[in-house]
């Protein structure tokens, strides 16, 4: 069965995408604590209980918002690396850099909300905010692989 975040990846004009990225609009402007789902409910024009109907509870959402983002990210990283593929290694830095600063400024709430998992105490343990330094630690890999894979193919 499809997980809430995979209908709404499926259906980008459904409820489910709306509140999805209410959401991570949100989350990435206030943060975990300071975003209620009233305020993402509101501003989906909804009642909190079509939001809790979708996604259940606020922790739930997060989670979603943070592994899509963390998706976003890797599939663009993947994009820039067929961009730079077979490019001389200046020209290669060049774009990626480019490109992912782009797509930083276009995702903010990508930044932010990793500046609000460091630089913020978290008022109660939250079981889904122990897991997004995996989602995080996932992106830096690719990063990784996909610097140091082009790094091989220019010394080729």
């Amino acid at each position: 069965m499809a997980t809430p975040l995979e209908k709404a990846k499926l259906n980008p004009d459904s409820m489910k995408a709306k509140i999805l990225t209410s959401a991570r609009k949100l989350f990435g402007e206030y943060g975990f604590h300071g975003t209620t789902t009233r305020m993402i409910a509101s501003n989906v024009g909804i009642d909190i209980s079509t939001l809790y109907y979708h996604w259940g509870e606020k922790g739930n959402l997060y989670e979603a918002v943070i592994i899509d983002m963390n998706d976003g990210i890797r599939a663009k990283l993947m994009e820039v690396e067929r961009i730079i593929k077979g490019r001389p290694l200046a020209t290669r830095i060049e774009i990626a850099i480019d490109q992912l600063v782009d797509y930083l400024f276009e995702h903010s709430e990508l930044s932010n909300l990793t500046i609000f998992r460091y630089f913020t105490q978290n008022r109660h343990d939250c079981s889904f905010d122990e897991r997004i330094p995996e989602y995080i630690s996932r992106t830096k890999e690719t990063i990784k692989f996909f610097t140091l894979s082009n790094f091989v193919d220019a010394k080729e």
